[in-house]
Parts: C-alpha cells; structure tokens; sequence
C-alpha cells in the first residue's frame, strides 16, 4: 500500500491529487474485539502487546478515522505519497 500510495501520488500530484495511507495499530474494535470474544486472543497476549507499544493503550476506530479525516482535509494539503502510522508509537 505504501508503494502505491508513493507512486499513484508521484503520477497524480499534477493533477492536485494527494494520495496517502493510514496504517492501524493494535485496536480495541474490529478483529481484535472478535478475536477477545471468540478466545482466539487472552489476556496474555494483550500484555505482551502492549508492553510493546510506547503509549501503552490500545487505539480505537475513532483514532484512525481521525487520521484519516486529517489527511482528507485542507489542513493535509502539502501532503502526499505518505504512510501516516495511527499505533501508539508500536512502529518505532
């Protein structure tokens, strides 16, 4: 994705097109929620995750979607070809 997000903006960016990703951490929706409630995933696990993540919390969908509603908005508009990690410093 971040290949392509680099190469469509480098192609499009004459164009006023900005193209960007958003790459999620450890969230508390979604899979990760399906994966508590089937077993998949204990309390274990989630320690060891996240003593591996700086922040020591656990993102929400709401996190990512504000990121990318940044990158949607005017305040992003000198941005391009990026990766916006959205993962509680897990990347670093």
């Amino acid at each position: 994705m971040e290949a392509l997000a680099r190469g469509l903006a480098a192609e499009e960016g004459r164009f006023g097109v900005r193209v960007n990703c958003v790459g999620p951490g450890m969230l508390t929706d979604g899979m990760s929620a399906r994966l508590l409630a089937s077993g998949d995933l204990d309390q274990r696990a989630l320690d060891v995750a996240m003593g591996n993540i700086p922040l020591r919390t656990f993102g929400s969908a709401d996190d990512v979607a504000e990121a990318v509603c940044f990158l949607a908005s005017d305040r992003a508009r000198f941005i391009t070809g990026q990766k916006l990690d959205v993962d509680g410093g897990y990347g670093i």
